[in-house]
């Protein structure tokens, strides 16, 4: 079992872009369309609550939509208005202390992973983990504005944004953890998440977001798929989300710790997850450095770092599982 992860700085959207999307617009649209094409809203609709929420996104959105063609249902599917449901495991630390960190780790099913860190200068630059062809999983921004996101365990489904352009918007448009947490509070989300922020300064906080209550703003370092209880069950037995949450509280408190052996921890089960064929796999690991301006991407035998002084385009083909039993050839 493989990743694939390619760093792509393109300031504007473009033909690497338009590439991409041609390539994974056929997987993306049978998700898209899963219950049914009249389900999702309305193009205007969507575009409509875009540019109430977030009219800063409005340019870009616009030139995706020229590179996709102008396809009705891919114009509809790019700006995550009301998408179907979608939940992923993750366990994020924020890192105090003279080396203020924003760790996570992102656990997902590897087939439906863009595989794209991304440097973009939309409304400024930000270096992040793409999903949903332009949103993003994590990510930091040139002001030192990093963000994390994490499944919040819940099955309710409202009306509202897709999370990963909730964490775009974010980095585009905020540059301190108190602008970051007004605007999370005031945009409509589609299901529950807990998003972590940190900004250069090393103040942090986690924002509960739910589509049927309001968003809490809390100073929680460690996040895993649960907010204030566990409310589904079955999930957070199947995730150890308690565990984890445990296990990343433990790291926060141990004060002799470093932080190279803070990140070895993440390398470790329980917060590094093996469970690749029910689609609970730990895809990557991601440091964000909020005062250096930089993050490294870890696997257990690999490392990438990128940073708005220095980001150097690459591809890298990364093992992350080779199932028990089988040789190789001599």
């Amino acid at each position: 079992m493989f990743v694939h992860l390619t760093l792509v700085r393109e300031p504007w959207p473009g033909p690497r872009w338009q590439a991409f999307f041609e390539r994974v617009w056929p997987l993306y649209k049978r998700w898209f369309v899963s219950e049914g094409e009249a389900a999702r809203p309305d193009r205007s609709t969507s575009v409509a609550r875009l540019a109430e929420h977030m009219p800063e996104l409005l340019p870009v959105y616009e030139a995706l939509c020229a590179l996709a063609g102008h396809d009705d249902l891919a114009d509809r599917f790019l700006t995550l208005w009301c998408p179907p449901a979608y939940m992923a495991g993750c366990s994020v630390l924020a890192c105090t202390g003279e080396q203020p960190l924003l760790v996570r780790n992102y656990d997902f099913d590897p087939r439906f992973f863009d595989g794209r860190l991304t440097y973009t200068e939309y409304c400024k630059p930000v270096i992040g983990m793409q999903d949903s062809a332009w949103g993003l999983l994590d990510g930091i921004n040139a002001d030192g504005l990093a963000v994390a996101l994490a499944f919040g365990g819940r099955k309710i489904v409202g009306t509202g944004f897709g999370i990963p352009l909730v964490l775009r918007y974010v980095l585009e448009t905020c540059s301190t953890v108190q602008e970051a947490c007004a605007t999370l509070s005031r945009l409509p989300v589609h299901m529950s998440y807990s998003v972590t922020v940190m900004d250069a300064g090393g103040h942090h906080a986690t924002v509960f977001l739910n589509p049927d209550r309001p968003a809490e703003v809390l100073s929680q370092i460690a996040v895993t798929n649960h907010q204030h209880q566990v409310e589904w069950d079955e999930h957070a037995a199947f995730t150890r989300t308690r565990e984890r949450q445990e296990i990343l509280e433990a790291l926060a408190n141990n004060h002799r710790l470093t932080r190279n052996a803070l990140l070895h921890k993440f390398l470790r089960a329980p917060l590094h997850s093996r469970q690749f064929f029910q689609g609970f796999a730990t895809l990557y690991t991601a440091a964000y450095d909020v005062r250096a301006g930089s993050v490294r991407i870890i696997w257990p035998d690999r490392r990438l770092e990128a940073s708005f002084d220095h980001f150097e385009e690459q591809q890298a083909r990364v093992t992350l599982f080779r199932p028990v039993g089988r040789t190789l050839a001599k």
